[in-house]
């Protein structure tokens, strides 16, 4: 009787499929790299981290949704919002002293200037540009209140703040604001200038007061700025047309717009931005 052949272990134990032989040296694979010395630990790549895997595997980000929805004029837009929020907040706009109207609000989406979540109750976001101008003896100008086109006032207490244009660098963004809000005092644009090293970003989450009713999310850009030539005490400006130059006219008509700024000089130590 002639003696059994040899059995070969690892060649009997290699898979006979591919699938199975990929799997079985990926094992073998890991097996040799565990067993390495400790102090060379290995890392697969793409999956050192949960960052990385995100990555690798492209898996989306959470944000908020904005709605890509192009309303065409504001009555579908208020059309649009009228189940999404309490039936007097809506109506309480462009009615109580201080609001804005849905025409406002629909030139904000025209113009790039604002975006709305689609959710209820919508999620209004804003890029917002904040100029915190220094004066003499560590003073900051600070806008009192507002006189709107209906004869209201809006109290502001706050520093020089603009809604920021689609594609738009904070730097380009202070300049448009101190020449629309400051114009008529501020001939001169060579006269600002930025301080280096103040940018800032923050984001507040708050209830729109010119809204009401409408969360808003406000993305706020803001920088110190010193700009000469500007009064010593209270003043006030006026301000071009918010809307004079879009294609929009009718509902710019119809748009609640700032008439007059009014500004004061506080000390930097009463006032934090």
């Amino acid at each position: 009787m002639s003696p059994p052949s040899p059995i070969h272990p690892i060649a009997n134990a290699l898979p006979q499929e591919p699938a199975d032989f990929f799997f079985t040296t990926l094992s073998v694979f890991f097996l040799f790299s565990s067993a390495a010395s400790k102090s060379n630990s290995f890392k697969f790549p793409f999956f050192s981290s949960p960052s990385n895997l995100c990555r690798f595997l492209k898996l989306p980000n959470m944000s908020i949704s904005k709605t890509n929805h192009r309303f065409a004029n504001p009555q579908s837009l208020s059309d649009w919002l009228k189940p999404r929020l309490p039936s007097d907040s809506l109506a309480s706009w462009g009615v109580k002293p201080g609001t804005k109207n849905v025409h406002n609000l629909w030139l904000e989406l025209s113009e790039g200037e604002t975006s709305l979540a689609d959710s209820t109750p919508p999620i209004r976001t804003v890029n917002v540009v904040s100029v915190r101008i220094l004066g003499n003896n560590d003073r900051v100008l600070i806008e009192s209140h507002q006189e709107l086109s209906d004869g209201s006032v809006r109290n502001r207490s706050r520093p020089l703040s603009e809604k920021m244009k689609p594609d738009e660098t904070p730097e380009t963004a202070v300049f448009r604001a101190i020449k629309e809000e400051l114009g008529s005092v501020v001939k001169d644009i060579g006269a600002v200038s930025i301080v280096p090293g103040s940018y800032k970003e923050k984001v507040e989450e708050r209830n729109s007061l010119s809204y009401p009713g409408l969360p808003a999310r406000y993305v706020l850009h803001s920088m110190d700025v010193v700009v000469d030539g500007l009064p010593d005490g209270e003043f006030c400006t006026e301000e071009s047309e918010e809307y004079g130059d879009s294609d929009e006219k009718r509902a710019a008509n119809q748009a609640v717009s700032v008439k007059r700024h009014f500004w004061v000089w506080v000390s930097s130590d009463s006032f934090q931005s």
